[in-house]
């Protein structure tokens, strides 16, 4: 099979000139370049470029996959607005890393999976487009995102195959709103391949999201010095409209009242108590399975006794029809008589006179015996 890679960065707060677009198209000839965006996807070669260097110097987010299992993200953003110290409570190892590039952090995400089965038809083009509104989320202080991410880690790897060495580890701070994610957030999740059942384990200890209220952002907004809002208005005529209303979302968040700290649960914990939710789960499923079945197969036998019912009042016609429908050799025809048949031979059974039935399919067999195909459809209905 050909290997398949798709690769995608965008350009959120600021486009790219026409020489910053030059320099990305002499890395690909193919690529859909634009001041925004750069989308490519490679079947038998590679991408030239470095995706760390390109979101250090131009990109804000960036996407790749490839169909050997790997999944990354990148989101770049300035940390005035996503403390590094923050970011670093949610690292592990290379699966959820950041780094510093001048005045940006550069966080990376990666979910590898050579199990996953690659579908070629997969829309590796819309995964981006869900998932970077996560970047904003991030920016206006909403941690989620990095919870998330920090929580598909461990939940990617099986509890008796675990290598980390991390039973004993603490989880980061949970953020509020686990149990309601955003759009983005579950777009991120999914590309990730986050386990439902451990974040709803996850969740249970997560406080309730208050909503922004809009009249109550309003009247924030009226409390900003004039000269502030002046200085804020003209950063948005100037191109920066995207990062002033992160910061003020920020600052907003930031005066709403402090929630209490939920207590950290360690991996173990976490795992565990997911594992046990999934058995829960299952055996659910397994007992309305089961009670379906059995709904389905008490009702396909009354269908059943009805049926025999209504051919013991016309037994003989029964038989004649038969006759008729192999008479006419066709297999169709010849489906339609086995499966009268065994009708005919069901209540033979039921009314103790499968003698009687015995004798006549011999009679029928030996009339038809130059038909085979009509008498191997005899022999697999066993007739």
């Amino acid at each position: 099979m050909s290997t398949y890679q798709y690769y995608e960065f965008l350009a959120v707060d600021r486009p790219l000139d026409d020489a910053e677009q030059a320099e990305i198209r002499s890395l690909s000839t193919r690529a859909r370049i634009t001041a925004t965006s750069f989308v490519n996807e490679y079947n038998w070669s590679d991408f030239r470029g470095n995706p760390n260097r390109l979101m250090e110097r131009y990109y804000d987010a960036h996407l790749y996959v490839a169909n050997w299992g790997t999944h990354r993200v990148m989101l770049r953003l300035p940390c005035a607005l996503l403390d590094p110290a923050v970011v670093e409570d949610y690292c592990v190892g290379d699966q959820v890393s950041a780094r510093v590039a001048g005045e940006f952090v550069v966080l990376d995400l990666n979910s590898e999976d050579d199990h996953d089965e690659f579908e070629f038809d997969y829309v590796a083009e819309a995964s981006l487009s869900a998932i970077v509104g996560v970047r904003a989320e991030l920016a206006a202080g909403d941690l989620r995102p990095l919870y998330l991410a920090w929580l598909a880690t461990f939940g990617a790897c099986e509890w008796d195959d675990f290598h980390f060495d991390a039973d004993d580890e603490l989880e980061p701070p949970v953020p509020p709103g686990l149990g309601t994610l955003t759009a983005a957030q579950r777009g991120l999740a999914d590309f990730l391949r986050l386990d439902e059942d451990l974040l709803a384990v996850a969740a249970q200890t997560s406080p309730p999201l208050e909503e922004i209220i809009d009249v109550d952002l309003a009247n924030w907004v009226t409390t900003l010095p004039v000269a502030e809002k002046d200085r804020l208005l003209a950063r948005v005529v100037q191109g920066e409209a995207a990062r002033v209303r992160m910061e003020l979302l920020r600052r907003f968040r930031d005066t709403a009242p402090t929630v209490d700290v939920p207590p950290r649960r360690t991996v173990a914990d976490l795992l565990d108590d997911a594992a046990r939710r999934r058995a829960d789960r299952q055996r659910r499923l397994a007992a309305q399975r089961a009670e379906e079945e059995a709904r389905q197969e008490h009702a396909r036998a009354l269908a059943r006794e009805r049926r025999l019912d209504e051919l013991a009042g016309e037994e003989d016609a029964a038989w004649a029809r038969v006759e008729a429908m192999i008479a006419t050799r066709k297999p169709a025809e010849y489906d339609a008589a086995v499966k009268l048949l065994t009708d005919l031979q069901a209540l033979a059974e039921r009314e103790d006179r499968y003698d009687t039935f015995t004798l006549r399919t011999i009679a029928l067999r030996q009339t038809h015996a130059r038909k085979p195909t009509l008498i191997e459809r005899f022999d697999r209905a066993r007739i």
